[in-house]
């Protein structure tokens, strides 16, 4: 068990995202080096070395965290009765999606674009756009009316819109999702 002043690999790995994601927000991806998030952290470098070899493998790590978070929504989405309380709360499961680690990432990426265009191969594009098809898909039903299914998808889809539009926003991670979940639900309408 870790002491006071140890941590867990997993839970190393997991600060060491949200300070790099911090940092490439606030001062940009270029201009962070991993000896500031080792400080920031207060870690050596060789610690940050051992879980992460680069910034660009924290970036790709962040992404694929996303990446596996919603996969287990469709997963959820997947085991749940079709139906208008399974679009409510899925819904209610993007956004929480979206809030904590998944804002960070947002605003890093609006901040960073050039630097997710370049990391965030074509094959990350297309496994999360492959992803959410299938969500879609999962949360209208098979036999959806074009208009019930565009509804889903611009709901799962306007919570991702919410968290871009609210970068520079003097607005706080709460107030934003309470936000993006009321506009998610009014597009179910």
């Amino acid at each position: 068990m870790a002491t006071a002043g140890q941590r867990r690999g997993a839970d190393t790995k997991s600060e060491i995202r949200k300070v790099a994601i911090e940092l490439f927000t606030e001062r940009g991806y270029e201009a962070t080096s991993l000896r500031e998030i080792a400080e920031r952290l207060g870690i050596t470098k060789a610690a940050l070395y051992y879980h992460f070899s680069s910034k660009e493998s924290i970036v790709l790590s962040i992404f694929q965290a996303h990446l596996d978070a919603l996969d287990e929504l469709v997963e959820w989405a997947r085991e749940q009765p079709p139906g208008p309380e399974l679009r409510a709360r899925a819904v209610d499961r993007m956004v929480e999606l979206g809030v904590g680690s998944g804002m960070a990432a947002m605003k890093f990426a609006m901040a960073n674009q050039h630097v997710v265009r370049e990391l965030h191969h074509d094959k990350g594009r297309e496994n999360a756009f492959g992803k959410m098809a299938e969500l879609f898909d999962i949360v209208a039903g098979p036999d959806a009316p074009v208009e019930e299914a565009l509804r889903v998808r611009s709901a799962l889809l306007s919570v991702n819109i919410v968290l871009m539009a609210s970068r520079g926003l003097d607005a706080s991670e709460a107030e934003i999702t309470s936000v993006a979940r009321d506009i998610a639900h009014s597009l179910m309408k």
